[in-house]
């Protein structure tokens, strides 16, 4: 016994000597004046009354249009995959409901997650700057701990409140880094801020103290992270999935009184929190909704994607689209590859030139095949100017066309249709909704949805809202 001791103090005292800082950190009290603090504060204090009418316009708005993505990401191939997984590897436990699937219900974290895949299987939903898709890593989260309450549903309200606070968080946790305001290059960001928002939102919901708000938001620290390269793979949707899921575990394990880093979102000498994830890390506290708080909503809306594809080539679509106007004007007509010698695309370092729109159905393998389609693509050319930044606050796009007979066209996008200097009406928002959706539920669900997302916060509870998600 007592040598087997021994072989155990001597690992401990190894460890403790590795991680001094971290232990340094741990000893030091949980000052009230800390930027973790502040964070964990305002999520506790915040009611809905904080938010203008702008901001519930706003939010109610992502709200529709995250839902829409995700059912119609419901009939994807990878979102089959997580759900197969799911309901094969875990005991069944039939709490959350699951996007377009009648019947089918997981435990609550699984619920996020899958519904978080289908939200992002496509790249269809919205996206905001500094670069990331906000919604996505929240909305399945909140709509998985509501259905999870037994007794009383969340209001139409506080539903309301707890996404736009992980809305908040996510823009306010960016904002402390020159790095994400660029594409990013090194972490995808809703794996990162995607998973603090989400765990904000959550112990919003479920009334946390500050403090258990705070030790919410250094939990899911974490579990955040995931790499750039699965970006172009079918891995990319797994990080709204996870997101989602593990910033709801992270404020569940938190009212569990589970505790983590006070000083998570602060800048500490000798051992990394919230800066491990960006070089450039600068916080700074997060005032009291009492204090005049304003909503980054209020200022910036939001981007919503017309068609499913890399928020870049909106830019791109735009130009092309603006070319095909000038090939065959204003009426319905397309290009035929015969007219054209040469494109140049002029990016960052395809279909809306041949029929003047990118919709979903462009994606369809019978339309990536067209030999109109294939016959362009071999003549296309990229260049990536120096006046043009990775930025998706200030770059462009531009397409330049050589026809057979020598004329060159060109078409240039600076804030494309649906940016959010340029946002979608409410028409081409719901008009998107209606064609997503669609895919899915009976037309009624479709126009009773419609409904019940615009009243959403004069609901006594949100269960109309979840008894439609199927």
């Amino acid at each position: 016994m007592i040598s087997t001791l021994q072989k155990t103090i001597r690992p401990v005292r190894a460890v403790r000597g590795l991680h001094k800082s971290a232990v340094e950190v741990l000893k030091r009290p949980d000052p009230e004046d800390t930027v973790t603090a502040s964070y964990g504060r305002f999520i506790s204090e915040v009611k809905p009354q904080h938010l203008s009418s702008l901001v519930l316009h706003r939010s109610k708005r992502m709200v529709l249009d995250s839902i829409g993505v995700g059912l119609i990401g419901s009939t994807t191939d990878v979102f089959e995959l997580a759900l197969q997984h799911c309901q094969h590897m875990y005991a069944p436990d039939d709490i959350s409901s699951v996007y377009g699937r009648r019947g089918s219900r997981l435990s609550p974290t699984l619920a996020a997650f899958v519904n978080g895949v289908a939200t992002h299987s496509m790249d269809f939903d919205d996206t905001w700057h500094p670069a990331t898709h906000p919604s996505g890593a929240v909305l399945p989260a909140v709509l998985a701990l509501s259905d999870m309450m037994p007794n009383s549903k969340p209001s139409g309200s506080d539903f309301l409140l707890a996404f736009n606070v992980g809305i908040e968080i996510q823009g306010r946790l960016m904002r402390f880094s020159h790095e994400a305001h660029n594409i990013p290059k090194r972490f995808h960001p809703p794996s990162v801020v995607g998973t603090m928002g989400s765990a904000a939102a959550c112990a919003r919901l479920l009334s946390l103290d500050h403090s258990q708000c705070s030790h919410a938001l250094a939990i899911a620290a974490s579990l955040s992270g995931a790499p750039m390269a699965n970006a172009a793979t079918q891995s990319k949707p797994l990080h709204i999935g996870n997101a989602s899921r593990l910033g709801l575990e992270a404020a569940l394990l938190a009212s569990r009184d589970l505790k983590a880093s006070p000083l998570v979102l602060d800048a500490v000498a000798g051992v990394a929190g919230f800066d491990a994830f960006y070089e450039d890390y600068v916080p700074e506290p997060l005032e009291s909704p009492n204090d005049g708080h304003v909503f980054l909503l209020e200022e910036q809306d939001m981007g919503f994607k017309r068609f499913p594809a890399h928020l870049g080539m909106h830019w791109v679509a735009d130009a092309a689209a603006s070319v095909h106007t000038l090939l065959v004007g204003l009426g319905p007509g397309t290009v035929s590859p015969s007219q054209v010698q040469d494109i140049l695309l002029r990016v960052p370092k395809s279909n809306a030139l041949l029929d003047g729109e990118v919709t979903v159905q462009s994606f369809t393998p019978a339309a990536l095949r067209r030999p109109d389609i294939l016959a362009l693509l071999s003549r296309v050319r990229v260049e990536h100017p120096h006046d043009n930044p990775a930025n998706f606050n200030s770059m462009y796009g531009e397409v330049q066309v050589t026809l057979v007979e020598g004329e060159i066209l060109k078409g240039r996008c600076d804030t494309f249709y649906g940016h959010w200097r340029n946002p979608l009406t409410n028409e081409s928002l719901r008009k998107k909704f209606r064609n997503n959706a669609g895919a899915v539920l009976r037309s009624e669900q479709v126009e009773g949805l419609i409904d019940v997302v615009r009243g959403l916060d004069t609901l006594g509870d949100c269960r109309d809202l979840l008894s439609q998600l199927q």
